[in-house]
């Protein structure tokens, strides 16, 4: 075995003669050849227990880092997998998977909780759980996965704007912006779809733009109905790219929950509102205008009725109509029961007591 760089890398890379005649080719992970060497050095001892003694390889996580990603490349969060790992890389360079500890993966949640959110720092325990699950299960690297905790999280408010608001906030945005925001709230898509939407995925036609399957978030495609707004936002963008429908500075664009945006709410005088929320937008106006929500769940492409019930609120007039149905259906039944039904005596005699007319039997009365 020995120690080697990449003409690419700066990292020390061994090549190990495994005792089945076998060759495998590791990472150190470092930089420095005293630890690559140390690293080396533990690495031929495991190896000798692995074989003279009969023991379990060890695995490092960066392996299991990389097989994660080779495994769910598919996956529409690959890139987001790939950074988080960059930052949990700092906690768990070069530690071997069963040396991991719940206490050690807590305490990097409580890290990252500090410097960003109990939320986020959920995402990040999430993805070290997935990976050792995975380890301990298909990949049979570890006998178990240590238990991790995540941290309770409040229902989140749905966050929508007053027409009022999104005139503010369209009227703050910069051109390129403000045609992103309004194509958003035109259309309900989510921002990567946006984003990613390609002049041959729209036909101005047949009013209607297309989201294939592996650029969907639920992994199905969506056909997108083009209302007249959508329309018009496409038509002013015509002739800017000959691919991407939305760019700037004649560059498709990467990101829109920018600086520039962040800028335009704070003039705007909008606070606590996120780019995805103009999904949330969108969803609440369908509702407030009478769309229902079998309608909506079409046309946000959700999988689950749920996700579309936490908007059901945002409709009472569809409520209203529904309690409605109940007055047709049972309150004429019942007036016409009640119509039917023979009055009670207290009716028939008034409050002062006087007794109507009757046509009674005529007795007569002896005084002997």
């Amino acid at each position: 075995m020995s120690l080697y760089k990449r003409p690419d890398s700066r990292i020390w890379w061994a090549a190990i003669r495994l005792p089945d005649g076998g060759r495998v080719c590791r990472s150190s992970g470092t930089a420095n050849r005293q630890e690559a060497q140390e690293w080396l050095d533990h690495m031929r001892a495991d190896l000798w227990r692995i074989h003279r003694l009969g023991e379990r390889p060890t695995y490092p996580w960066q392996e299991a880092v990389v097989r994660w990603c080779k495994e769910k490349a598919h996956k529409a969060t690959a890139l987001e997998d790939r950074a988080k790992f960059r930052w949990l890389d700092g906690y768990l360079r070069g530690r071997l998977l069963h040396t991991i500890t719940r206490d050690e993966i807590q305490a990097i949640g409580e890290a990252k909780a500090r410097e960003s959110s109990r939320a986020t720092a959920n995402r990040y325990l999430g993805l070290v759980r997935a990976v050792l699950k995975r380890a301990a299960g298909p990949w049979q690297w570890i006998e178990k996965a240590p238990a991790v905790t995540l941290y309770p999280e409040a229902k989140r408010r749905v966050r929508w704007l007053t027409k009022e608001e999104v005139i503010r906030l369209l009227q703050a945005l910069p051109p390129h912006q403000r045609q992103l925001a309004r194509f958003a709230l035109a259309t309900g898509l989510r921002q990567a779809n946006v984003l990613g939407m390609r002049w041959p995925n729209v036909d101005l036609e047949r009013r209607t733009a297309w989201v294939h399957a592996d650029e969907a978030k639920g992994g199905t495609a969506i056909g997108v109905p083009l209302n007249d707004e959508a329309i018009a936002v496409l038509r002013e963008e015509i002739g800017k790219h000959c691919d991407y429908v939305f760019t700037f500075r004649r560059r498709p664009l990467a990101n829109a929950n920018t600086k520039a945006w962040k800028n335009a709410l704070r003039r705007a005088g909008i606070e606590h509102f996120r780019w995805h929320d103009l999904r949330h937008v969108w969803a609440t106006w369908h509702l407030m205008a009478g769309t229902t929500l079998g309608e909506l769940q079409e046309l946000g492409a959700w999988k689950s009725e749920a996700m579309v019930r936490r908007y059901a609120h945002f409709a009472p007039e569809q409520m209203r109509k529904a309690a409605d149905r109940l007055a047709t259906f049972w309150y004429t039944a019942a007036k016409q029961v009640a119509a039917e039904t023979p009055q009670p005596v207290e009716l028939l005699v008034g409050r002062a007591g006087i007794e109507p007319a009757t046509n009674g039997l005529r007795v007569r009365c002896s005084t002997s």
